[in-house]
């Protein structure tokens, strides 16, 4: 019997019904300063995108100290779970990098020295007019029970350890060196050694309603998703993104599979679908701006420039975007955008009838096919009764109408200013002429 996505053994059904066993892998960090904060571990990131795109899937990152105790009981634990143990850190020459002498230990060697490696080591130093000390002489000895990799671009050599089919491989915690061994050396080998899967995903970006209201959507289309697909959520402050994961043996097959339920997935919830793959909201605005021939222009008060930075992250920008006005104070909103008083007296500056008036004059003013406009209270002062921190009102205008939305987001500053740039944009993804 093959039992499910997630009990053990982890084997999964293809599309043609046969059982594939997962290949896992567990990435292991070492070092007190990343516990400490001092360091972030971006290694694990990246190593991670490197072995989803083989088909090895990682079901655990840890960090653990210098401390020799809890590294080998990270070791004996690590096995017990997963296929693949990838070690990065603790492998300097000094008294407090523990890596070695812990998998010296684990696997019952010794450390000697490595004539390879010393070879390496001392090049390594001799084509930099630099000499090589006993200390730096160090990283060549190595575990009698590993199998030396090559480190081009570092003194670190990293060791391969094969416990029947489980793989233990240390490697230098120093990113571009870490890089170029999994790379060059790492990822070949494991594709050699195990009979990888195939593994798939295909990312749907929504905008515009939250992660429950999409869940209770589309329940019954997750539901019936086939055992070799499955369905994540990812939310983020404005979006959240669908990612259908597919896991086989035929990528062309897994393709078709992911691309055919996307389409299904359009027809339910096509409103909120903004887009596929990485490209985030401003990017596809940006591009439909192009296509369109549409120019634009902004007059943002309480997000004060964060809409225009998104907008201008985008390389080749200028090709649609003409510029902005931040008339934050209420003179400002008078003088210099040109606001009514009478309207600013008798609403307010975070009123729909002021948000009008800011899109519709700074299209106006800028000569864009195109204003959109933001007003609001981002916190955390300035509430009134009637309006709470996160009231924001936005609106879009263009010469054949003019659409306005009243935001009620929250306390927090920095959110509602993203949430209502991301808002915005949405607002002109959904006025923009079909």
């Amino acid at each position: 019997m093959v039992v499910s996505y997630f009990a053990k053994p982890y084997f999964y059904r293809t599309p043609n019904n046969n059982p594939v066993k997962k290949i896992l892998a567990e990435l292991l960090t070492i070092g007190d300063e990343i516990l400490y904060g001092q360091i972030v571990d971006t290694n694990s990131q990246w190593m991670s995108v490197e072995l989803d795109k083989v088909g090895i899937k990682v079901i655990r990152k840890t960090t653990v100290g210098d401390v020799e105790e809890e590294i080998l009981t990270a070791f004996a634990e690590a096995e017990k779970r997963v296929d693949i143990i990838l070690i990065t850190g603790g492998l300097g020459p000094t008294s407090d990098d523990l890596t070695k002498p812990c998998l010296v230990k684990y696997f019952n060697s010794e450390l000697k020295i490595n004539e390879e490696a010393l070879a390496e080591v001392t090049e390594f130093f001799k084509s930099r007019g630099r000499e090589l000390t006993e200390l730096n002489r160090l990283q060549a000895a190595l575990p009698t029970a590993c199998e030396k990799i090559t480190n081009p671009v570092g003194t670190a050599p990293g060791m391969w350890f094969d416990k029947g089919d489980k793989v233990f491989m240390s490697m230098p915690g120093v990113p571009h060196e870490m890089k170029k061994m999994m790379t060059e050396h790492v990822l070949p080998r494991l594709n050699k050694k195990y009979k990888l899967p195939v593994i798939h995903h295909k990312l749907i970006r929504t905008i515009g309603i939250g992660e429950s209201f999409l869940a209770e959507k589309i329940a019954d289309f997750e539901k019936a998703l086939p055992e070799h697909i499955k369905l994540a959520y990812l939310p983020s402050l404005g979006e959240v993104k669908l990612r259908l994961t597919g896991f086989g043996t035929s990528l062309t097959q897994l393709e078709a599979e992911t691309n055919a339920l996307s389409e299904t997935l359009k027809e339910r919830i096509g409103q909120f679908i903004y887009g596929y793959g990485e490209d985030p909201i401003e990017v596809v605005i940006g591009r439909m701006l192009r296509e369109k021939k549409l120019t634009l222009s902004i007059a943002e008060s309480c997000t004060g420039g964060y809409l225009s930075h998104m907008i201008t992250s985008v390389p080749g920008s200028s090709d649609y975007f003409l510029g902005t006005m931040i008339p934050y104070a209420y003179e400002i909103k008078m003088r210099q955008l040109g606001v009514k008083p009478e309207i600013l007296e008798k609403y307010g500056a975070v009123s729909e009838p002021t948000i009008i008036e800011m899109a519709n004059i700074v299209r106006a003013k800028f000569n864009t096919d195109i204003g959109v406009a933001t007003s609001g209270i981002a916190g955390p002062g300035g509430a009134t009764p009637d309006k709470p921190v996160g009231t924001i009102w936005i609106a879009y205008s263009d010469k054949h109408h003019t659409v306005t939305k009243k935001l009620q987001l929250s306390k927090e500053r920095m959110i509602n200013i993203r949430m209502a740039s991301m808002a915005v944009l949405n607002l002109i993804r959904q006025g923009l002429p079909k």
